[in-house]
Order: structure tokens, then sequence, then C-alpha cells
């Protein structure tokens, strides 16, 4: 079911990616509005901060874009994720950098399709009031 929704996602990050807007300097993104979730949620594990997001943000994400990480690996200092409220105000971004079928983020890999697909379904299904 993983592969296919992974599959079936595709066409969905593109519409982001078209929607992803840059602020007036040039600067960081901001999140624009998020497409709706599709038909796939209704099949989707349901995922929330407490039982998916907080830990794959901090095995993931956090070794650079926590507040309190000391070597960032050039990652902005903008860009952090240690409370749900961060996540939400980047959502679209992370969803178009760390998700689809050439994710860049993490650079150096090691995330399965699987939790991909969960970090996708936890961003875009609306389960977690966390992030709304």
């Amino acid at each position: 079911m993983h592969a296919r929704l992974v599959v079936a996602l595709a066409p969905v990050i593109l519409a982001v990616a078209s929607l992803h807007a840059c602020d007036d300097d040039g600067g960081e993104p901001l999140d624009p509005i998020v497409v709706p979730a599709p038909d796939w949620c209704d099949q989707a594990p349901v995922t929330t901060w407490a039982n998916f997001g907080q830990s794959f943000l901090l095995e993931n994400c956090q070794p650079c874009h926590a507040s309190t990480s000391v070597d960032r690996h050039e990652a902005p200092a903008s860009v952090i994720f240690d409370t749900p409220e961060d996540v939400l105000l980047r959502k679209s971004g992370i969803l178009l950098m760390a998700t689809g079928e050439s994710p860049a983020m993490p650079p150096a890999g090691g995330v399965s399709a699987e939790d991909r697909a969960r970090l996708e379904a936890w961003l875009r299904c609306d389960f977690d009031p966390e992030l709304r």
C-alpha cells in the first residue's frame, strides 16, 4: 500500500511545487496554501506529532534544523523544526523537500519510502490538531 501511496502522491507534489512562493526579497520561501488532501487520506494511517512527527523530526531533521544544533551544516538559521508550530509554518516546504520521487532532505538520505509516505500523510491529511 505504501509504495502505491508514494506513486499516487507525485502529481500532488508537483502541484505544491508550482504553488511554492518566495518572499519579496527572494529569501526564505513562504508557506503557501497546501493543496487539499486527496482521497488517499482515507487509506493513510492516522499520523500525528505524538505517534510519528516528533520522533521523525528528531531523528531525521533536527540534527541540522533544531534551535540547539551545534553544527547546522549550512541549514538556514530561520528553518527550525522544534515544535509542531515550527512545522506548521514550513509545512509546504517540508513536503516539497522531504517527500516525492526525488526528495532532497535529509541530504544524507536514509529515510524509508514508508516513512516518507507517513510524513506526507501527517502533513497533508489533517489528522493532527497540532498542525491546524
